[in-house]
């Protein structure tokens, strides 16, 4: 397995230790996501908790379908009608879940806002860039149209996009991928939001147009103390710009620790698959890549169980027949599994149904 905790680009940043003096700035407990469809429930978020410190990056990851978009955008109400959202979400001291739309709108955007994952999309194709900057920060300010669109060209050049007078009057479609989620980013950053979530926000982009787009966001974390919640798959970017990462699976967090506690102490089988399915430099030309075998379960009939359990080669019967609960099993790493990968474990023989693995 590739050391992903020392192959970074900001090592100083995954250095930081925990730091409980820092603020919380939105704590998260118990958070229930469900979707009511065809007479069926679909349980996306299944008791999800978390707490986001102010100035600090946590990643969360895992495949699609696993809940991590879905319970962001439940912090920002913007789930659909057949959505149930219980639990707890407090943003400082405001409750979000229940929150109604009048007062919602004034939290988003100016408290907690996101960056989306295709900037083509969510940017207005009929209105030039500086317009809806302009916009973003009228909604959330008494700037008259003169002193708001100054501040526009100032978040312009704060997200380092070139030319920002003159771009400020280009519409999108004269901007590439990775100068429009600049744009995106200065309109999310318009109100100087507590919370940035930044949901696969670098996906739709090319490598190096998503390195830049990673430091830029780190160095604006650095300058603002904003905290950053990152949703992504890619675990190679929540190695480099993560101060913790939480890995979930079937609406569940299954795994959660600073960020190099979790890359050099993976004990959870379903982390250490992903970390498996990563392209490795050494690995011969024309090889097969690495998969995790089987389906993730119906979020409709979940099973009583650990979800990961059928697509395990560790799973027992305790693992088919108990859900492990997400503990503190060692100081300030959580984990959720009955036959973990501790140090001197991880080649001794696990029972292995291979009805069940088939």
């Amino acid at each position: 397995m590739t050391d992903l905790a020392t192959e970074t680009r900001r090592p100083e940043t995954i250095a930081v230790s925990y730091e409980p003096e820092r603020q919380p700035v939105l704590t998260v407990r118990d958070l229930h996501v469900a979707f009511s469809r065809g007479g069926r429930k679909i349980h996306a978020v299944n008791g999800l908790s978390y707490t986001l410190r102010a100035g600090r990056t946590l990643a969360i990851i895992g495949e699609s379908g696993s809940g991590k978009s879905v319970s962001v955008r439940a912090l920002m109400g913007l789930l659909p009608p057949s959505a149930t959202v219980r639990g707890s979400a407090l943003l400082g001291d405001t409750e979000l879940v229940g929150m109604g739309d009048r007062a919602m709108r004034r939290i988003r955007g100016n408290d907690i806002s996101m960056i989306f994952q295709d900037p083509a999309r969510s940017l207005n194709p009929t209105m030039s860039i500086g317009v809806q900057i302009t916009e973003a920060i009228r909604t959330h300010s008494d700037l008259d149209k003169k002193a708001a669109a100054d501040r526009a060209v100032e978040l312009l050049k704060l997200v380092r996009l070139p030319a920002p007078e003159r771009r400020y009057h280009e519409y999108p479609h004269q901007l590439s991928g990775g100068m429009r989620q600049r744009v995106m980013i200065a309109i999310a950053l318009a109100a100087n939001p507590k919370v940035l979530i930044a949901d696969e926000a670098t996906t739709a982009l090319d490598v190096t147009t998503q390195a830049q787009i990673m430091e830029l966001l780190a160095d604006l974390q650095d300058r603002l103390g904003t905290a950053v919640i990152m949703i992504s798959h890619d675990l190679g970017l929540a190695a480099s710009y993560a101060h913790e990462v939480l890995v979930m699976y079937a609406g569940q967090a299954v795994e959660h620790a600073e960020t190099n506690t979790l890359f050099r102490n993976v004990r959870m089988p379903y982390t250490k698959a992903l970390l498996g399915a990563i392209p490795q430099l050494t690995t011969a030309p024309h090889s097969q890549l690495t998969v995790i075998g089987g389906h993730p379960p119906d979020l409709a009939a979940l099973p009583s169980g650990c979800p990961f359990a059928p697509r395990c080669n560790r799973a027992t019967e305790q693992c088919r027949l108990d859900k492990p609960p997400l503990d503190e099993h060692e100081p300030e790493h959580l984990y959720a599994c009955w036959h973990p990968y501790l140090p001197g474990t991880e080649d001794e023989p696990v029972p292995v149904d291979e009805e069940a693995l088939s």
